[in-house]
């Protein structure tokens, strides 16, 4: 095996690990004896379990922002949008799943990125532009639109959390069922919206 072979070897043993038991409950111990190797070769190729974790926690956050960019990017009618991108997440959700599950625990050595709400929140980050074009043309104030869109991103990201385990309905009615929500409460949002329950409340 050539060093690069053995180092995606040890990448794709070290993926389904931490989807298994999560960074803590994997150990270098248990990445070297599922790839036959020892210790060592596990040490040369990554400096460590956080090394291993960093790569793979990179691929992932790769994969998911390129697919989710790709749906946002497409452009078109707003509608198709939000369908699109619900559709690239639980696409994913089903294609990696070991890699949605290590992107959703939190881990020590996945402070500031590459955690799955620091990359929700760059999605939203994206959404947002669209949502304040939309806005401007209805007249409502484009400065709630990062408000909308963390709420909007959320909505989805939860979802396919939720999703990763039932696996029911299919992906193409839950995002229908999202597309409903989002977009008909989208439709007809108020330009000053109140609470009916008191303040003080």
């Amino acid at each position: 095996m050539t060093g690069s072979q053995r180092r995606e070897q040890l990448l794709t043993v070290s993926r389904r690990l931490f989807a298994e038991k999560g960074f803590d409950g994997t150990s270098v111990e248990e990445i070297a004896a599922r790839a036959q190797v020892s210790k060592p070769v596990v040490y040369e190729h990554f400096g460590g379990k956080e090394g291993v974790y960093a790569v793979v926690v990179d691929r992932e956050t790769r994969a998911l922002t390129d697919a989710l960019t790709a749906a946002l990017e497409e452009g078109g009618h707003p509608k198709m949008l939000v369908e699109r991108t619900a559709l690239a997440l639980l696409t994913y959700i089903e294609t990696s799943t070991d890699g949605f599950q290590i992107l959703v625990r939190d881990s020590p050595v996945a402070q500031a990125t590459g955690t799955f709400s620091s990359l929700i929140g760059d999605v939203a980050t994206q959404v947002e532009h669209l949502l304040a074009d939309q806005f401007t043309r209805q007249g409502l104030d484009p400065k709630t639109a990062p408000i909308y869109a963390q709420m909007l991103v959320g909505m989805v990201a939860l979802t396919g959390q939720y999703w990763l385990d039932a696996r029911s309905p299919d992906k193409h009615e839950v995002a229908a069922h999202l597309v409903n929500l989002a977009w008909n409460g989208l439709s007809g949002l108020e330009r000053h919206p109140t609470l009916i329950t008191p303040l003080n409340a």
